[in-house]
């Protein structure tokens, strides 16, 4: 089969697309029509993740497709459409093997490719929106935008924020947030000032930071008295410090996102995310992502796109028609 290989930690150029064996062992097997990209592909890419496996690996976290064969007495079976989460490689290939409990069936409605774009950002912002982040009917969310954003844009209204603020790096990117149901689009270049004017000096209940750096800071003076910052990720490349007298001041949280952490040490917390995300996306009320999709003979160029930043939301690899 063909599959997209790390084959030296030197970063998204050292991936190759060749062949491989396909994977054996108990478990269901799928035809892979398409997988997801996300940043800790890049760093696995230069051996930055938590997870450092040694090359040669084939990436890919996330994938759709079509069931080939499952153990008997399986909630899926041969010719079932699904999504899968790898739990953290192999899903860059034309075959993936799951275990039963990180499968589930994709909605008749939603695409492989946009199915794909799904389990990483939708199932962590759902996890941070809900359990994490306790969304109120009628708060405002504010969030810094890339494939985290736009999840966050599309699943909070859903949730019950009644207004939805993203911060962008480019006029490009403000586009991209608008089309993904921003209520609101401010560029990050003084985006606490544009913030506090959007909302007549009270400031925001949420704040959804996978960015960090050097935004952190005007992210916590942007939100309201009681107000909370999920912390989902370190896009900006560095660890910002907390200063816990803000906290004190204005009574506000600051939260950590561990989505994949939780799900593993919360028995069918999985299942119980995607039964909300699936009751949600059949009847309508989310739209799934519309993703940028690659090739699997450019999956080099496709991480590289979360490593640079350019990436205007999810990326997706298309691995068969």
């Amino acid at each position: 089969m063909r599959a997209a290989r790390v084959t030296r930690l030197d970063g998204p150029d050292a991936i190759e697309v060749g062949e491989v064996d396909e994977p054996t062992g108990d478990g269901i097997v799928v035809e892979v029509h398409a997988a997801g990209a996300a940043f800790p592909d890049a760093l696995l890419t230069r051996g930055l993740y938590q997870y450092r496996p040694d090359p040669p690996f084939v990436l890919g976290a996330e994938i759709a497709g079509v069931v080939r064969s499952a153990p008997d007495g399986c909630h899926v079976g041969p010719g079932d459409r699904v999504v899968g989460l790898t739990m953290l490689t192999g899903g860059m290939a034309e075959v993936e093997l799951l275990s039963p409990e990180r499968a589930f069936k994709l909605p008749d409605n939603v695409s492989f490719e946009a199915g794909a774009g799904l389990l990483f950002n939708d199932l962590t912002v759902y996890f941070a929106l809900t359990v994490r982040g306790r969304l109120q009917q009628g708060e405002t969310v504010l969030v810094h935008a890339g494939g985290i954003g736009t999840s966050t844009l599309r699943l909070a209204p859903a949730l019950g924020a009644s207004r939805t603020i993203a911060v962008v790096s480019t006029e490009e990117k403000a586009q991209i947030a608008t089309a993904a149901g921003a209520t609101d689009v401010v560029l990050a270049d003084g985006f606490k000032d544009a913030v506090k004017e959007l909302t007549s000096g009270r400031g925001v209940d949420m704040v959804v930071d996978p960015v960090g750096a050097d935004r952190f800071t005007d992210s916590l003076r942007s939100l309201v008295p009681g107000g909370r910052l999920l912390v989902v990720g370190f896009t900006g490349g560095e660890i910002p410090p907390v200063k816990v007298n803000r906290l004190l001041l204005n009574n506000i949280d600051v939260v950590g996102v561990g989505w994949g952490a939780w799900t593993a040490t919360h028995p069918g917390a999985l299942d119980e995310q995607w039964a909300g995300l699936e009751r949600l996306l059949a009847s309508g009320q989310l739209t799934a992502p519309q993703p940028e999709v690659y090739p699997l003979e450019q999956a080099a160029a496709a991480v590289a796109s979360m490593e640079n930043r350019t990436a205007k939301g999810k990326v997706v690899l298309r691995v068969r028609d």
